[in-house]
């Protein structure tokens, strides 16, 4: 297993490891709960290190990214982020991912982790112009500090002004390291994202300011448990549970990245485009119950007058509601919000509501 430059740190804080996407990472420090609560209630730090940093250089990086992606790259400016998608030539999707306008001659594309290598080969397959493509992954740490006091934590380690609009980043010397200072992360919270290279101390020196930063906060690492309920809450996909080469982003819920009156042609935009014309056959949805007994698992079924109709893609117990929660795809005539289907759980049919995103109003 890859271990990230924090992996003294978490072994230090006594961090339950496991293997993730072929790197050693920290689930959680204390509990799910606790480390979910303290990063919707304050200031809670990620270890995303592994995520995969592809950079796009050439005169003609933005036609490549926009051939590749659903999205309009066109629309970006420097220093604007965008959250896209790309996808197979069925309409299936290789990956989720951020776009980084960097210059007119370079952006950065952060990928999953688990999807790297099949990224970067996807990308160097399509490359049709000429761009150069750079996986520097290794090279770069990669921390979240999320929660409604994440900006005043970051403002102590930088001169310069760290609040921005959302999904858009600055390069900044923070704790005296530079780096590309992001406004993004995946919790629903007020966060940053910290994008920086150097060596396992410099990592650490890294870590150690933005906690004695946040000491008067009561800031808390956090594992990825807190980062997939955390994500669940606002009804986020994630790739390989709601979203993957069998799914399409106009069923996923992801048809206000996809772009098909954008000028030009991406991969599968003439696929998604009849979709769109004909309709989907199912839809993803949010489904919530008070039954507390129930724990919402992958893979389960989803049931009307006992017909499966279909399958939860994640779920967890929601720590701020406290009440079961899920996403899931079900036939289309069955997702209307306000609706109510079921979840198959040891035979037992729970009576569950479908209902808008987010689950966590904000």
């Amino acid at each position: 297993m890859k271990k990230t430059k924090f992996n003294r740190v978490h072994e230090k804080l006594g961090a339950k490891l496991v293997d993730f996407a072929g790197y050693e990472m920290p689930v959680v420090y204390t509990s799910i709960i606790a480390e979910h609560k303290v990063v919707r209630e304050s200031v809670g730090v990620f270890d995303v290190s592994h995520m995969g940093e592809v950079f796009v250089r050439g005169e003609k990086a933005l036609d490549f990214v926009q051939s590749i992606t659903v999205n309009d790259a066109s629309k970006l400016f420097n220093g604007r982020v965008q959250y896209s998608a790309m996808c197979y030539p069925d309409g299936g999707i290789v990956d989720d991912l951020l776009v980084y306008k960097v210059s007119d001659t370079e952006f950065m594309l952060v990928v999953n982790a688990s999807n790297l290598e099949k990224d970067f080969a996807w990308m160097n397959e399509n490359n049709k112009f000429g761009v150069e493509l750079v996986d520097e992954s290794d090279e770069y740490s990669l921390l979240a500090v999320q929660g409604p006091n994440s900006t005043a934590v970051i403002q102590k380690l930088t001169e310069t002004t760290v609040e921005m609009e959302y999904y858009h980043f600055i390069k900044a010397n923070v704790a005296g390291v530079d780096m590309i200072l992001s406004r993004t992360g995946y919790t629903g919270e007020v966060g940053y994202e910290l994008y920086f290279k150097g060596n396992e101390q410099d990592a650490e020196n890294v870590w150690n300011a933005v906690f004695e930063a946040g000491k008067e906060f009561d800031i808390q690492p956090t594992g990825l448990g807190a980062r997939d309920s955390l994500r669940l809450e606002m009804g986020y996909c994630l790739y390989g549970n709601d979203i993957d080469k069998t799914t399409n982003p106009l069923e996923a819920g992801l048809g206000w990245i996809t772009k098909l009156k954008q000028e030009g042609d991406f991969i599968a935009k003439d696929v998604l485009s009849k979709v769109k014309e004909e309709g989907v056959t199912r839809k993803l949805v949010a489904m919530i119950t008070d039954e507390k007994r129930a724990f919402p698992r992958h893979g389960y079924e989803i049931t009307v007058n006992g017909e499966v109709v279909g399958h939860i893609t994640s779920g967890t117990v929601s720590p701020v509601l406290d009440k079961p929660v899920a996403l899931g795809y079900v036939k289309k005539e069955y997702a209307n919000e306000g609706g109510t289907v079921n979840w198959k759980i040891r035979d037992k049919e729970i009576p569950v509501s479908i209902i808008k995103l987010p689950f966590v109003k904000k």
